[in-house]
């Protein structure tokens, strides 16, 4: 499995540009981990209603070539990856303590903020979706009242 992770960072996010981002990218392999982690999240959102649908497809295709800079050919072969990785998980704690341990308290929102927006990609907010989204706000050690805003951002721009 980890094989397989490590072929495709090196097939599809290996760097072609100057040798020092090469330098910098080889110092920071924790990033791809981070993807793989956050990918994992919201496809566990995505499958929280047991339907999966195109539009949540769509959405996190998009997290990922903005957030993370990963082109859509690659996009699509890390959301493989990440829903191998989800489904042999025994539970959602090693993609959030990676995150918590990574990521600030603004980079957490904004991750709680696109998380929000799946969840209202289809329209609707389904009853193991909230509860997953409070369980995941919990372990990202996100505030509540920071949690509300962002469900509010996400709302608002679902309309």
């Amino acid at each position: 499995m980890l094989e397989s992770i490590r072929k495709f960072f090196e097939q599809n996010l290996s760097p072609v540009a100057e040798p020092a981002e090469a330098a910098e990218q080889a110092a920071t392999p924790g990033r791809d981990r981070l993807a793989i982690a956050a990918c994992a999240l919201l496809l566990e959102l995505a499958h929280a209603d047991e339907e999966f649908t195109e539009d949540e497809a769509c959405h996190i295709e998009e997290v990922l070539t903005r957030h993370f800079a990963v082109p859509l050919d690659a996009a699509r072969e890390l959301m493989k990856l990440a829903d191998e990785e989800r489904r042999q998980a025994v539970d959602l704690y090693q993609f959030t303590s990676l995150i918590t341990s990574s990521y600030d308290e603004g980079q957490r929102m904004v991750l709680a903020e696109v998380m929000w927006r799946l969840v209202y990609s289809d329209g609707e907010l389904a009853k193991h979706e909230e509860y997953l989204m409070r369980r995941l706000s919990n372990l990202l050690q996100l505030r509540p009242g920071y949690l509300a805003e962002a469900r509010k951002r996400a709302v608002e721009a679902a309309d």
